[in-house]
């Protein structure tokens, strides 16, 4: 038996209003999932840098900490897309309660082992579950705006909004774990992670009248086209991955950077800097009526981004680093929500959650592999040799968005796909 998604009629008033945060908020029943999933995904924003400065505390090298990082970076990303694409075949919640106790107890482990002094491979094994059984709770929730806002022009706005809320918990996030690590214990950002993951993720479940519906379709088990097969995915699969490698960079040189000047407390109120940069933009994004097609915002805000992010690596105060740190992040912002607006008109409804957890692995993916080479780069030669990732990762990823940005136009299908919900023409928005 093969499930299926039942869709309900947007519950925002019709497009004749213009489209704001406003109208998006008023949207009947959205709050009952926006607060416990912000609780929810707020400790994805702490994972990386509780790791690093742990790890790095217990061993005293960044290379060693930064590859504990990616271990944990790369099981998302490889898991966080078969996560998606169960949540959208069984339900949210039947994949996420699981998931939340795993990362949950993985957590723990690996926090543990890391104070017991345990080898590196050990570190390895604890961090493999830890990542693959994040929570997906982002993808989540912009699945649960597409069943509400389905064919309204207040999608460009929830995308906005959404990116507005993952930056958010890049403020809050990094501030918190980078003020428990060394103002209360090494281990206090990783154990704070695993309990606000237990808390938000199952709040979040709990909140069963708001996830996409799954129902029984007949007898005849119905084949689900991986969205992965979607050229316009994969392309922006790689843009993503060019901003996880950002995200990484900074997160690993930026604490390089305040311990060798002596201040390793203005790590995350640099990061917060970024963060806040990113989270601003987001704002604006959301708040404009754009007459520019989304393929080309995208083209424009990367190549932006790749421009900020080439300038890191020359900073050597921190001033200037918090100016450019400011730069980068509202650059990315663009790009982020341009790439998920993009999903809604390249990708079927019912491959929807999996479509966004492959762009939020490549996110992880990237910060991963940038964790990985920046603490590298930091250990071997000079302070802020980690920013040369950011710039390397922006400008390979710029590269293959202007060579296959056409693959971003999405063509209209008239056929019925997979869970009976049909994938509209796309229409662009102004």
């Amino acid at each position: 038996m093969e499930s299926t998604v039942t869709t309900e009629p947007s519950k925002t008033s019709p497009a004749s209003s213009r489209p704001g945060y406003g109208q998006l908020l008023r949207t009947r029943g959205v709050w009952t999932f926006l607060l416990p999933g912000f609780a929810a995904r707020q400790p994805f924003a702490m994972l990386t840098i509780s790791i690093v400065l742990l790890v790095q505390h217990t061993t005293g090298s960044y290379g060693a900490a930064g590859a504990a990082a990616a271990v944990t970076g790369v099981s998302m990303a490889l898991f966080a897309p078969y996560s998606g694409r169960l949540a959208d075949r069984y339900g949210q919640r039947t994949v996420l309660i699981p998931g939340v106790l795993v990362h949950t107890l993985a957590g723990l482990t690996l926090t543990a082992l890391a104070l017991a002094d345990a080898p590196l491979w050990a570190l390895f094994a604890a961090a493999v579950p830890t990542g693959a059984s994040v929570p997906q709770v982002g993808p989540m929730v912009r699945a649960r705006w597409g069943v509400k806002l389905q064919d309204s022009p207040l999608m460009t706005t929830a995308a906005a909004f959404e990116s507005v809320t993952d930056e958010l918990t890049f403020v809050v996030g990094p501030l918190l774990a980078t003020a428990l690590c060394t103002a209360v214990d090494p281990a206090a950002g990783l154990v704070t992670e695993a309990a606000l993951t237990l808390v938000g993720g199952l709040l979040f479940a709990a909140q069963k009248s708001t996830q996409p519906s799954v129902t029984v379709d007949g007898h005849a088990r119905v084949r689900h086209a991986s969205a992965l097969r979607v050229p316009g995915v994969r392309v922006l699969i790689v843009t993503f991955l060019g901003i996880g490698s950002v995200f990484g960079g900074m997160q690993v040189s930026l604490a390089a950077f305040t311990e060798s000047i002596g201040e390793p407390g203005l790590n995350g109120v640099l990061y917060g800097v970024f963060a806040a940069g990113n989270m601003l933009s987001g704002i604006a994004c959301g708040a404009i009526a754009w007459k520019i097609a989304p393929q080309r915002r995208l083209v424009l805000g990367y190549v932006a981004l790749a421009l900020a992010a080439s300038g890191l690596w020359a900073a050597h105060s921190v001033l200037v680093l918090a100016g450019l740190g400011l730069l980068v992040g509202m650059s990315i912002a663009p790009a982020l929500i341009t790439g998920y607006t993009l999903v809604e008109n390249l990708v079927p409804a019912g491959a929807r959650t999996e479509a966004f957890t492959w762009l939020t692995g490549a996110v992880a993916l990237g910060q991963a592999a940038a964790v990985t080479v920046a603490g590298q780069l930091e250990d071997r030669f000079w302070d802020g040799a980690g920013f040369l990732v950011p710039m390397g990762g922006t400008l390979i990823a710029l590269a293959t968005l202007l060579a296959l940005r056409s693959r971003l136009s999405a063509r209209p299908r008239s056929r019925t796909v997979a869970r009976g919900v049909g994938h509209r023409v796309p229409v662009t928005v102004d």
